[in-house]
């Protein structure tokens, strides 16, 4: 239906004397609409679908927390961001500029620069309430550790100052302040005095990825803060890091603004900015949301091979950990089996059994994820510092 209107919008602008004679209808019909359609509903299933497992593994566990409700309104923004983005595709806006030029209607372009104002304005804020999500969720594994709770007190003021000059640049993009961005090629443009939209978003984009990039190195930090065998702390990054395609994503968005703006067919990189902006929401949330499903693939995890205590550590995320010896069957002390918190003497001892029969991972805590803050303990005997992480590889499940 949209392509059959197209088609008729076309020909009629053609037939009209509208288009120049030097651009041909071919060019006209040129377009990426199908693949940034299918590249944000991919996504937007995929995060949707990511994020209501995040809620259902959390709520089972009982540990739903505000972490999780800022996880779903940014859902929420997301979705709403999806939904924009298709109706500014279906409107032309991703298409040759000659074409926004010569075959979209005055009021269609007007409903596209309103639409784009209230779509990036969602995106921006989905991105916000996102990395809050984040650092909420960051906030509860090393409360107890000075230094990490400093560094994400420092990232939430970056967050917010961030955010401002963002929102504003969207705002007050024009003189006076109007939801449209006028082309210079409409007559309306001589009424307003306004920012190149290349410049607006190349400073929103460049913030954005120094909010991603300071905002997953937190993750980095906190495993090496822990004392862990290499192999385990790869699989670690693995999970925790999955943020390093955020900040990739970011990066190609900074090039498409770019090169958008200095490119005469502005227009152009519209509709994979769109794909890209939306992968990026999606990633974020995808990646915070990671660590969340385990207390879900435990339970799954049981029923389906049972609670073998012997079997081997698999793939997948565990929070609430500590080391206990493979000769060793007795409790490990944890928030669950324990009322006061470990003791130095208590690690020690935890060290030399690990020491003289090799690791072993504690998968039972599943369901205390977030019990309490993470106590990061000072370092021991060699340099040593122990404590119990809130992610790491799991070796069963949880009835």
């Amino acid at each position: 239906m949209v392509e059959w209107t197209i088609d008729r919008a076309i020909h009629a602008a053609i037939a009209s004397g509208r288009v120049p004679p030097s651009i041909t209808a071919d060019y006209l019909f040129q377009s990426r609409d199908t693949g940034a359609k299918v590249a944000l509903l991919l996504v937007g299933a995929l995060t949707t679908i990511i994020v209501v497992l995040r809620c259902i593994s959390r709520w089972t566990a009982r540990r739903l927390g505000i972490d999780d409700a800022f996880a779903c309104l940014s859902s929420l923004l997301h979705i709403a961001f999806i939904t924009l983005s298709m109706i500014l595709i279906d409107l032309g806006t991703g298409r040759h500029l000659q074409y926004i030029e010569y075959v979209m209607t005055t009021h269609q372009i007007d409903t596209s620069e309103v639409l784009d104002f209230t779509a990036h304005l969602i995106y921006t804020t989905a991105l916000f309430i996102c990395r809050l999500s984040g650092l909420f969720f960051y906030r509860r594994l090393c409360e107890l550790h000075k230094n990490l709770s400093r560094a994400i007190k420092v990232a939430l003021v970056l967050l917010i100052a961030a955010y401002i000059p963002q929102m504003a640049l969207i705002v007050f993009h024009c003189t006076p302040v109007t939801a449209l961005w006028p082309y210079s090629w409409q007559l309306r443009s001589v009424d307003y005095t306004c920012l190149t939209w290349g410049l607006v978003y190349t400073v929103n984009s460049g913030l954005s990825l120094v909010c991603d990039i300071f905002m997953f190195a937190i993750p980095m930090v906190l495993i090496q803060t822990i004392n862990l065998p290499t192999k385990q702390k790869l699989h670690l990054y693995l999970v925790l890091l999955p943020g390093v395609l955020v900040i990739l994503i970011s990066i190609f968005r900074l090039y498409l603004v770019v090169e958008g703006q200095w490119r005469p067919d502005s227009s152009w990189n519209y509709n994979p900015m769109l794909a890209i902006e939306n992968a990026e929401i999606g990633g974020t949330l995808i990646a915070l949301s990671i660590p969340g499903l385990k207390p879900l693939f435990d339970r799954v995890s049981f029923k389906i091979c049972g609670p073998s205590r012997n079997r081997p550590s698999s793939s997948v995320l565990d929070p609430s950990i500590i080391f206990r010896s493979t000769s060793d069957e007795k409790t490990p002390v944890t928030a669950s089996t324990s009322d006061r918190r470990p003791t130095r003497n208590t690690w020690m001892e935890l060290y030399e059994e690990n020491n003289a029969a090799g690791y072993r991972i504690d998968a039972e805590s599943m369901d205390h994820l977030h019990d309490g803050p993470i106590p990061i303990n000072p370092p021991i005997a060699g340099g040593i510092s122990w404590g119990a992480l809130d992610f790491t590889l799991g070796r069963g499940a949880v009835p």
